[in-house]
């Protein structure tokens, strides 16, 4: 005989192994339900998460608690989603096992036809249930809490409760102690493979390392430009050096002091151009040159010959550059002394081909007899001394 409960009634279990199945209307449009477990401690809070069986985790770790694959009843008119719990199985510190649902896209107050229905599982099919709790004054919640089998006096028993949670399945298993790291963990769609822990996709700053900083010093020797900022021209070089480029708001680079600039070279002065002038051929003394800038120095006038044995030698003060003797034995008259020649130099105008004559070689010197320790006297000359 099947019991018909209502809201918080309660009836005593004889059987071992219950299965807990919610039904409803297959209507279309309508919210989704899936049914799961909570295995609850003396405490009223789950021992570990592993004590939460539902789609995501459809099998306890003792095989004790089980979800079976949501199925449609024959014609389709209703769909099943159930629960099997083997009681006389269970550890004594589960003190309660809470058979709870929640909804997908809607509030349960749009699932149709709604119930709880509690099966002897070790009974054959076609068995009239246990217990049947119908869940219709629901409001605008997405979980709640259908009912529970607990112990009692060493016995087990339901007990039909309807509590809703308006904040979904997440807020139900928060309420009874399992920790949710991940809430799209727990909205998924039945069937779906469950997203490991702290794989949300979300950035999490710790798993995400920072790039290294990198060496902007420059090296001993060099030469660095800061990087420019495209909104901010480069300054113009100056005339003297080029400056490093920088940019608005950005920390001056550290720059290298540039090498010492080396003094400025003094020109060669200019090589004073061939002179044309008489005395500068092979045989004469050569003029030094002059050059800009230098002052000038007035050469040392040519050394005048020797004359020959019986000539007359030129006095004290007589000018250089003299004429030949004339005839043998005539006296020889002083000569005005020719212009003095500038040296080549800056401002002094060159002379042209032609413009002096040159002057003739002289005739080799002779030496005079080395004395013998006698006077010697030179005959009379002259031709008022020649025989006639």
């Amino acid at each position: 005989m099947t019991h018909v409960m209502a809201k918080g009634a309660n009836i005593a279990l004889p059987a071992a192994a219950v299965r807990a199945v919610l039904r409803w209307s297959a209507t279309p449009g309508a919210p989704d339900v899936d049914a799961s477990a909570l295995l609850l401690g003396a405490s009223g809070k789950v021992r570990s998460d592993a004590d939460f069986v539902f789609y995501n985790q459809p099998r306890h770790p003792s095989g004790l608690v089980r979800h079976l694959p949501k199925q449609q009843t024959s014609g389709g008119a209703e769909i099943i989603d159930t629960v099997e719990v083997e009681l006389g199985k269970l550890p004594a510190e589960v003190d309660r096992v809470v058979l709870a649902g929640s909804s997908e896209g809607g509030p349960f107050r749009a699932v149709p036809g709604l119930r709880l229905l509690l099966f002897d599982a070790t009974a054959g099919e076609g068995v009239p249930a246990l217990a049947e709790f119908a869940i219709d004054d629901a409001e605008n919640v997405t979980a709640l809490v259908a009912g529970e089998l607990y112990r009692r006096s060493g016995a087990w028993k339901f007990r039909a409760i309807g509590q809703g949670y308006t904040s979904g399945l997440i807020g139900l298993a928060t309420d009874f102690g399992i920790t949710v790291d991940d809430e799209a963990e727990a909205d998924q769609a039945p069937g779906a493979t469950p997203a490991p822990s702290g794989a949300s996709g979300a950035f999490d700053p710790r798993s995400t390392p920072l790039p290294d900083p990198r060496s902007t010093t420059p090296e001993p020797g060099t030469f660095t430009l800061a990087p420019a900022v495209p909104q901010s021209p480069p300054a113009p070089a100056p005339a003297t050096a080029p400056a490093p480029a920088t940019a608005a708001n950005a920390s001056p680079a550290p720059a290298t002091p540039p090498p010492p600039t080396a003094p400025p070279t003094v020109p060669p002065p200019p090589t004073a151009p061939p002179s044309n002038r008489p005395g500068t051929g092979y045989g004469y003394p050569q003029q030094p040159g002059t050059g800009y800038g230098h002052p000038q120095q007035q050469p040392a006038p040519p050394q005048q010959p020797t004359g020959g044995y019986g000539y007359p030698q030129p006095g004290t003060g007589q000018q250089p550059y003299q004429q030949q003797p004339g005839g043998y034995g005539y006296p020889q008259q002083n000569q005005p002394a020719p212009p003095q020649q500038h040296p080549a130099g800056y401002g002094y105008p060159q002379p042209g081909t032609g413009q002096q004559p040159p002057v003739p070689p002289q005739p080799p010197t002779a030496q005079p007899p080395a004395p013998t320790g006698e006077e010697f006297a030179l005959p009379p000359q002259g031709p008022q001394f020649q025989p006639r």
